[in-house]
């Protein structure tokens, strides 16, 4: 895409940004049981995330721009995961590893979140239970893909996240988890008398 001369490199603005965007993505795991171990094997030598320019596995969401959600989320972690995803910069994206993060897997409880989709845009999906390294390395590079096709001057980049419905979701589910009876929460003494 880009003509080389002698002295300067002529290429469009969103082709270079995209480019630099999907080969430096910096991953915020938020890995909860099983699919967290290999999540962690994905950054090991036989595997080696590196190669795709995602080993900047950083713990503090400001640094990141991808957030991999990796096993089963309750719904006490979803206003912990909403508040990380909303501390990470713009553009972000997210993979969500797993058949518990993506649709409850066999729990299907009230307790665990059936998706969740219902509380944050989901990018890409990994499916199994647990999904092998290998599933994760390739989620990585549709995700590479997807980045590269969006614009950033003309708008094209956040027209995705417009269409998600995540805000009024989000406050009808945690004003039920706020709602929601937690075992120690309440007084037993006056529940025994009423």
């Amino acid at each position: 895409m880009a003509v080389k001369f002698p002295d300067f490199i002529i290429s469009k603005l969103d082709w270079l940004a995209n480019q630099v965007r999907a080969h430096s993505l910096w991953p915020m795991p938020f890995a909860t049981a099983c699919c967290g171990i290999e999540l962690m094997a994905t950054a090991s030598s036989r595997y080696d995330i590196a190669r795709f320019g995602s080993e900047a596995m950083r713990f503090t969401p400001r640094q990141c721009d991808v957030m991999i959600v990796a096993g089963r989320v309750v719904m006490k972690m979803v206003p912990v995961m909403q508040r990380i995803w909303q501390q990470m910069p713009e553009p972000k994206w997210c993979i969500s590893m797993g058949a518990c993060a993506s649709s409850g897997g066999v729990f299907d409880t009230y307790a665990v979140v059936q998706g969740i989709d219902r509380f944050i845009p989901v990018d890409v999906y990994v499916p199994g239970c647990p999904p092998r390294p290998e599933q994760l390395i390739r989620a990585v590079l549709d995700l590479q893909e997807k980045i590269q096709k969006t614009g950033t001057i003309d708008g094209r980049e956040f027209t995705a996240r417009k269409a998600f419905e995540g805000p009024a979701t989000l406050a009808r589910e945690l004003d039920l988890v706020d709602k929601m009876i937690v075992p120690g929460d309440y007084n037993t003494t006056t529940r025994l008398q009423s």
